[in-house]
């Protein structure tokens, strides 16, 4: 395998749901339906037998009492079965989602790439719950077929003519079941990924508002947001038309059966073959049978289930990343080292770097054009993503032979835009693998050139994010402080300081070197004055590593200067028109 191996989540058992915290009330909700279906059953033969025994003597004795006893058990059982039910579905859709969630969370970053967060949020909310649904709706199920079975068995118990005369219509009501599960399930199917695509389409037009007002395309934008709701429309309405029908069908089948076997008991009762009771049992008796086709309804929430519980498992069952077994040596340098590296996405190779030997404690500048890489060989370098081909070594040490707290103790990230999550500015900060003093967060703070404008928020470092205004400069510099917080032996700063004004990217970076741990930085950089600070430059184009060496080397090459938006002039580290900097092979690769 080219790619570390994928362990399952703890309980998970070959895509099933592993632990089950809902089967409990799943098994008390199929007891209460059980038990109410029995109920209902028992009652047309108790009622019958006391309408005999009332007509004939007058009085029926203990027969009676059961009739209400019955009627009243079945009025509980049916309450106690909606209460179970709304424990149920509650229970199974936080455990979907949870799983879910976590199944998202812990795959390769580039596995979860592919699914908008429009569609994840679909797939969370709306499917999570239809699929929780599905435990309850599949005991109900169970039970709304004990109901006809044990009516019919009941019913040739009364009389087995009228027992047959309903068997007979029974195949056509199965019939109309079938069809509308086949029916429904990939028009479901198709209505949830609509439904997807909107979600999708809405959060981007939400993401984008400033964009929209200022390009005046509200009106287009609101016309491709809701481009699908023509299809959705289209889908919902068939949905309806197969539930109609299958309704439909059972409507016309279930009193077609009961008014046969109310003729043929009446025929029996003039016969002298069955008393007035038994023709009470017998017409309740058919209208039970019958209901079989009231089952399209839970079937139809079943088939629903299930669709959307497979777009759930798609998050759920992410190859997740592996992990080894090895430490870091210990007071080791940082020093990173890549061999063979390839990375492919869609059959084209984005990223080809070997034999690249990075010193522990020096600052490495990754530049490039737009799409030459840069930001997967950040992901490479600290094992966001692993390499088809290939290895990446820290301090000697294969990156996937690593344990998980190895590794994300001794490897940090910073982003572009970084997520801070919930909770205070303090807790932002300290949020990581290390738990941070709060000196220690201060610290990164100030270095991260955050902590003058945290000490003027309402609560300082103690305001809760929500009520925190942060321009992006500012949310870029809270993320930067996190980062060094919990800064291990290698630093990845994947275009962390975009936003940040000139003097205080200064700033931050001096910082780096003297006031935040010592390690290995290796950072995607966009502007030759950060460039011409680091102790060495990888230099990529299309995926592949053109040169290494220092900024003021490569800067006497043009397509160099080209990267930058420069063609003539420098940074004051080389005239301009000097030698090209030479491409050294793969082996000439080692500063």
């Amino acid at each position: 395998m080219t790619r570390a191996a994928v362990r399952r989540a703890p309980g998970e058992r070959n895509g099933t749901d592993g632990s089950a915290p809902g089967r409990t009330l799943e098994a008390l909700v199929l007891l209460c339906s059980v038990g109410a279906a029995l109920a209902a059953v028992a009652q047309p033969l108790v009622l019958g037998r006391t309408l005999d025994l009332l007509l004939r003597d007058g009085d029926a004795g203990r027969w009676l009492p059961a009739s209400a006893g019955l009627l009243l058990g079945e009025l509980l059982l049916d309450s106690a079965t909606s209460l179970f039910t709304g424990r149920c579905n509650a229970t199974w859709t936080a455990s979907v989602r949870s799983r879910a969630l976590h199944g998202l969370l812990r795959a390769v970053p580039e596995h979860a790439r592919p699914h908008p967060p429009g569609d994840v949020g679909t797939r969370l909310t709306l499917n999570a719950a239809d699929a929780g649904g599905a435990p309850a709706a599949r005991a109900a199920l169970a039970a709304s077929l004990i109901t006809p079975l044990g009516a019919l068995a009941a019913l040739a118990f009364v009389d087995v003519w009228v027992a047959l005369c309903v068997l007979t219509g029974l195949p056509a009501l199965a019939l109309v079941l079938r069809s509308f599960a086949r029916d429904t399930g990939a028009t479901v199917a198709a209505y949830q990924r609509t439904q997807s695509l909107i979600a999708s389409r809405l959060l981007e037009t939400l993401e984008g508002t400033a964009t929209i007002a200022a390009a005046g395309t509200a009106d287009r934008e609101r016309a491709r947001v809701l481009a699908p709701l023509t299809e959705l429309a289209a889908q919902g309405r068939h949905m309806w038309a197969l539930h109609g029908r299958a309704l439909g069908r059972s409507a016309v089948l279930v009193p077609a059966l009961t008014l046969t076997a109310t003729a043929v008991g009446g025929l029996r009762l003039t016969a002298g073959e069955l008393s007035v009771g038994d023709l009470l049992a017998v017409g309740r008796y058919a209208q039970l049978t019958a209901g079989v086709g009231g089952a399209a309804s839970l079937l139809g929430a079943i088939v629903r289930a299930r669709r959307a519980r497979h777009r759930t498992l798609e998050l759920e069952r992410m190859p997740a990343q592996g992990y080894g077994t090895r430490s870091l040596p210990p007071d080791g340098p940082g020093e990173l080292e890549l061999r063979g590296v390839r990375v492919v996405r869609d059959g084209r190779r984005v990223l080809s770097v070997d034999r690249v030997r990075v010193p522990g404690g020096s600052t490495v500048a990754v530049v490039g054009r737009s799409g030459s890489g840069k930001s997967v060989l950040a992901a490479v370098a600290g094992r966001l993503t692993d390499p088809d081909e290939g290895h990446v070594l820290l301090d000697g040490v294969r990156l996937d032979r690593l344990t998980r707290e190895a590794l994300r103790t001794e490897v940090t990230y910073a982003f572009e835009r970084p997520v801070l999550g919930e909770g205070t500015v303090a807790e932002a900060v300290a949020t990581g693998a290390r738990r941070p003093t709060g000196e220690q967060v201060r610290r990164a703070a100030r270095a991260a050139g955050a902590d003058g404008f945290v000490r003027r928020l309402p609560h300082g470092y103690g305001t809760p994010l929500a009520q925190a205004p942060l321009s992006g400069g500012e949310h870029q510099r809270l993320g930067l402080a996190r980062a060094f917080a919990h800064a291990g032996r290698l630093l990845v700063m994947d275009d962390a300081t975009s936003s940040l004004d000139t003097a205080t990217e200064y700033e931050v970076n001096l910082a780096l070197r003297h006031s935040v741990r010592p390690g290995t930085r290796l950072v995607v950089v966009h502007r030759p004055s950060v460039a011409d600070r680091a102790d060495l430059v990888l230099w990529l184009e299309r995926g592949r590593l053109r040169a290494v060496g220092t900024h003021r080397d490569l800067w006497r090459t043009a397509d160099y200067r080209a990267v930058f938006g420069a063609v003539t002039g420098g940074t004051g580290a080389e005239t301009p028109g000097a030698e090209s900097a030479r491409r050294p092979e793969p082996e000439q690769a080692r500063p």
